[in-house]
């Protein structure tokens, strides 16, 4: 189980347990390349032994929860550690109870199998959007046991989608060591707006083709466990409510800003959603009356000035075809051109935000998505156009906070609140049979 054909098995088409036909998963490699090179660079440039078994013990996790269970042997061939210290990062880390080993068999002998520990039940969370799907699994404690994300074709296909979102799960179940029968829950989030009473999508030709679809009663006959739907924006405000950058805040506004803009909204502790599921779809806010037609059939919508479309057409002159990754990735680069692009749209977003502010009076305002990922670029003109539109004398400026999880947080969100439904259901039905003893 070499790294190495593991990484040629999501690019070559049709061999990859998670990239299926048709999926072009090279992201997926070129991104564990860099972390791999990061975390090589780091066990050259960190000081102390403490800081070293730091960045051993993160290198062993991160490792074991994108490609799930392993050898003691593979772990050190595929990490570049000596097997000696993945002994005793594995000994010490079971006695920590983070990972845990069982007996196994390779090439016809013994071996150690070494694994996540995880709690009873497992909560999948899946994000499906127009040009990924990304898969979150952790365990009853939000342990993140497992996560894998595919590129999807453009205007990807319900049908092949939905069964490329199957084979992810159970594959992932299979390779940390999990039986169907310990998943407990599945939610599913949707990049775009979901209406909250029929759990589907809410205004038609959001997502081609995807209209109508019944994606509760899908996947609850695939597994057999409780499936919920929701957007994107609301399952990663969740992720920043129970264990991000948020954590402890009772109310606030995260804005995701991907492929288009969204935002949840977080009131007492639990997210917001309004009458039919459409409170905080700020991307389809009217900025320009005589704006461009947006895909939701209004005109001048926020979405139509700052998507990926948008976006990247205002450099093609000067930098050719690009996607919104590739934009992100020279902003991050010191890119003049992409990084003045990027400042604009945090202007023309904070606008729309500070008028949501002003509604709902948070506590902060967090930022995700991929364009949160681009640091103070993004966030410092944003939270200066806040200052500018909030009330001037507010007592506390609002202050504007980095997303920890900016891009997994839709599918861990999502995958915490599968979980942690059952849970609730048992602690209540256990609360009712005590009361009635």
């Amino acid at each position: 189980m070499n790294l190495k054909y593991r990484l040629g098995s999501y690019t070559a088409h049709g061999s990859a347990p998670f990239a299926p036909d048709g999926v072009d998963c090279q992201a997926c490699a070129e991104y564990w390349g860099s972390w791999l090179h990061l975390s090589f660079m780091a066990h050259r440039l960190f000081g102390s032994q403490t800081s070293l078994r730091e960045a051993n013990r993160a290198l062993l996790l991160d490792t074991i929860r994108r490609f799930g269970a392993m050898t003691q042997i593979e772990l050190a061939e595929n990490t570049g550690l000596s097997t000696a210290t993945i002994s005793n990062l594995v000994r010490q880390m079971g006695e920590q109870h983070l990972l845990e080993t069982s007996s196994t068999t390779r090439n016809g002998r013994r071996a150690t199998l070494v694994m996540l520990a995880r709690q009873k039940g497992l909560g999948a969370g899946l994000y499906i959007g127009r040009h990924e799907m990304r898969l979150e699994l952790v365990d009853a404690s939000h342990t993140i046991l497992a996560e894998h994300n595919l590129a999807l074709p453009h205007n990807h296909k319900p049908d092949t989608t939905l069964e490329r979102a199957m084979i992810l799960i159970k594959e992932t179940l299979t390779s940390i060591g999990a039986g169907m029968d310990e998943l407990v829950g599945l939610d599913i989030a949707l990049g775009a707006p979901v209406d909250c009473r029929t759990h589907q999508l809410a205004i038609p030709g959001i997502l081609k083709g995807w209209d109508n679809q019944d994606l509760i009663g899908t996947f609850h006959e695939a597994f057999n466990v409780p499936v919920s739907v929701d957007n994107d924006a609301n399952y990663a405000a969740l992720a920043e409510l129970r264990m991000g950058i948020a954590a402890g805040k009772r109310h606030f506004v995260y804005v995701h800003a991907n492929d288009g803009v969204g935002a949840g909204i977080i009131i007492n502790g639990e997210p917001w959603r309004g009458t039919t599921g459409l409170a905080g779809e700020i991307g389809h806010v009217q900025v320009d009356p005589l704006g461009d037609i947006c895909i939701c059939g209004n005109r001048g919508c926020l979405n139509t000035v700052v998507d990926e479309s948008r976006l990247v057409s205002l450099l093609s002159v000067t930098h050719g075809t690009m996607t919104l990754e590739d934009l992100v990735s020279s902003v991050n680069q010191g890119d003049p051109g992409c990084r003045r692009i990027v400042a604009d749209a945090a202007i023309r977003i904070g606008n729309v935000v500070a008028d949501l502010c002003n509604a709902v009076d948070p506590q902060v305002v967090v930022l995700g998505g991929i364009l949160g990922t681009t640091g103070s670029v993004f966030l410092d003109p944003l939270q200066e156009t806040l200052q500018r539109m909030l009330f001037p004398d507010a007592m506390v400026p609002m202050e504007v906070l980095p997303a920890r999880y900016p891009i997994t947080g839709p599918a861990l969100g999502a995958a915490m609140m599968a979980v942690d439904k059952v849970n609730e259901h048992i602690a209540v039905s256990s609360q009712s049979a005590g009361q009635t003893s």
